[in-house]
């Protein structure tokens, strides 16, 4: 019981939405569970460094300040680093779950029974 419930609370602790800004019209950016949400929709579940996106130009233009790039939202290096920290967070709580468990050992039989129809 005392596990279920512990168990329970570190999954709700993951969808809390962590806030990291609001956007010039008002919509919340924010961390829901494994995803980066605007307003509430899933945008991304990864940041990318600008200097590494291919539009590094045209995003330097648009918002000069930005460092890093969430799916379509241009985030400042601290908005980029709660956000990182929050997604880390949520993902290492969903890495521990039983669903995450199973879903990677389906996945390891799969390439298992992969191998063997290939030989």
């Amino acid at each position: 019981m005392a596990q279920e419930q512990s168990d329970f609370q570190a999954g709700d602790a993951a969808e809390t939405p962590v806030l990291i800004r609001h956007t010039q019209d008002g919509r919340r950016v924010e961390v829901i569970g494994r995803f980066l949400c605007l307003d509430g929709r899933r945008e991304t579940d990864a940041l990318v460094d600008v200097r590494q996106h291919p539009n590094r130009m045209a995003i330097w233009q648009a918002a000069p300040e930005a460092t890093h790039m969430a799916g379509r939202i241009p985030l400042t290096r601290e908005e980029a680093a709660r956000a990182q920290a929050a997604l880390d967070a949520a993902r290492a709580v969903y890495e521990a779950s039983p669903m995450a468990i199973s879903e990677r050992i389906r996945h390891a039989a799969d390439d298992i029974l992969r191998l063997r129809i290939d030989e």
